[in-house]
């Protein structure tokens, strides 16, 4: 897991996870980030199709941008990590899920991404590029 990934996605409020179906890129905007056991994990629910593509084809790309300009592109292999402490730390961070899920009740799915590599670019075209 990498600090500055887990910081710049939770400042986004807002990021987008991209999967694939088949031939075709499919993509929707996310929410949850949270460190959980020393990895960056995401949440879904493994009745939606992002579940189906995540376990077809589990290569995935998140994007989000920050105020002053700046863009995060975050690809791994998606990873489920679902256990009772992962799913009530994730309701934890983000109340609201809690209207759709609730911890053992075999929808609701953690993940995380192995071989990562996140890339921060700016505007004026500076880049740094991370792995874990």
């Amino acid at each position: 897991m990498n600090q500055k990934v887990l910081d710049f996605l939770s400042a986004a409020g807002t990021f987008y996870l991209a999967t694939a179906e088949g031939d075709q890129p499919r993509l929707r905007p996310m929410g949850l980030v949270m460190e959980h056991e020393g990895k960056m994990c995401f949440s879904t629910n493994n009745q939606k199709p992002m579940f189906a593509q995540m376990k077809a084809n589990p290569k995935v790309e998140i994007c989000a941008c920050s105020a002053d300009g700046q863009w995060l592109r975050l690809c791994g292999t998606a990873r489920m990590v679902t256990t009772p402490a992962a799913q009530q730390k994730a309701l934890d961070a983000m109340p609201m899920l809690s209207r759709m899920y609730r911890v053992g009740d075999g929808l609701f799915e953690i993940f995380t991404l192995d071989n990562a590599t996140a890339t921060f670019q700016s505007m004026a075209g500076e880049k740094e590029t991370v792995s874990w």
